[in-house]
């Protein structure tokens, strides 16, 4: 093990699995993970590009050295799962990048990204929280199959599609954890709120929201049997089996506040899709944490917005269906 201290929010998993706080916006919020097996070293999730001091400390405090690094896989690219790609890449000559089909070309030519990011954000907010996106060489770059597997020294990890939050999404199976990475399938389970027990809450965010998807993708990561599922947004959650019911209520909840929207167009749906969601989200982190209602407003703030725009456009996508089905 090196002399070098690992960051603030580490954790130690066990199974040489480590979690790296990428602190961004606030500490737990967002995560990436290295695991290690012998001389080799992989990355589930990259953070942004300010992310990548705490993910290369870790990485000398786990007693490992950028020529080590042979995978990085981002879950989907989603810019607090991906936005550090490029930049740990660069740093990491012989790893090899891994990402579902869907999101591969937005990995070797970022520039759509970055451009669709800061209109969304604004220039200056996203240069603050995101830094810049760096294209990765399509030569270092694997679009991975369902069900692909990649050795890791002795363990195997298996790049699993699972689409719902985002149709580029995969799921990292780890043989020897038996932990499956789950970036955003999974949903949220911020550790503030699991003193008692987890709360796991859906994100909906743009632009890909789809319900039916994630019902299918939950029931194939549950397939696995996994000994404990590793989020994203944060952290790892023994049982899973026995969490999933609480994620499936959660979004079913979601659609059934934007289906209550769909009949009414007039002005303002988005405001009272925001409400309602605020109700859903904070309503239930009191009821099941416990916790005070503008604690867990503050903690959820971000999540209400980008769950409620989801929902306005995944209606949109469901009316535009509908007129295209129509006969013409």
């Amino acid at each position: 093990m090196s002399d070098t201290q690992f960051p603030r929010g580490h954790q130690d998993l066990g199974h040489a699995t480590h979690l790296v706080d990428i602190d961004l916006y606030r500490p737990h919020l967002g995560a990436c993970y290295l695991l290690r097996d012998g001389e080799q070293f992989a990355l589930i999730d990259c953070g942004t590009m300010h992310s990548v001091p705490q993910v290369m400390q870790t990485l000398a405090a786990a007693g490992g050295s950028p020529e080590q690094v042979r995978w990085i896989i981002p879950t989907h690219v989603h810019l607090d799962h991906a936005g550090g790609a490029g930049q740990l890449m660069q740093a990491c000559a012989n790893a090899q990048l891994v990402v579902h089909p869907k999101g591969y070309q937005h990995m070797v030519d970022p520039s759509k990204l970055q451009a669709g990011a800061s209109a969304v954000y604004g220039e200056e907010a996203f240069a603050a929280d995101f830094g810049e996106l760096l294209a990765v060489e399509e030569a270092r770059a694997i679009a991975a199959e369902d069900g692909q597997q990649f050795a890791l020294g002795g363990r195997t990890l298996t790049f699993i599609h699972t689409p719902g939050h985002a149709n580029h999404h995969g799921c990292i199976f780890d043989s020897a954890s038996r932990y499956l990475f789950t970036g955003d399938t999974f949903g949220l389970g911020y550790q503030e709120f699991a003193e008692r027990s987890p709360y796991i809450i859906a994100t909906t965010s743009p632009v890909a929201f789809d319900p039916d998807a994630w019902m299918d993708s939950l029931d194939r990561m549950l397939a696995l049997e996994p000994a404990a599922v590793c989020l994203t947004h944060f952290s790892r959650h023994d049982n899973p089996a026995a969490l999933a019911p609480m994620l499936r209520e959660s979004i079913q909840a979601h659609v059934q506040i934007a289906l209550a929207e769909e009949p009414d167009q007039s002005d303002g749906r988005e405001q009272r899709v925001r409400d309602a969601v605020d109700r859903l989200l904070v309503g239930g982190a009191v009821a099941h944490c416990g916790m005070a209602e503008d604690r867990a407003r503050e903690l959820l703030a971000g999540d209400i917005e980008l769950n409620a725009q989801g929902l306005v456009v995944w209606l949109a996508r469901r009316a535009k269906k509908r007129f295209t089905a129509r006969p013409h």
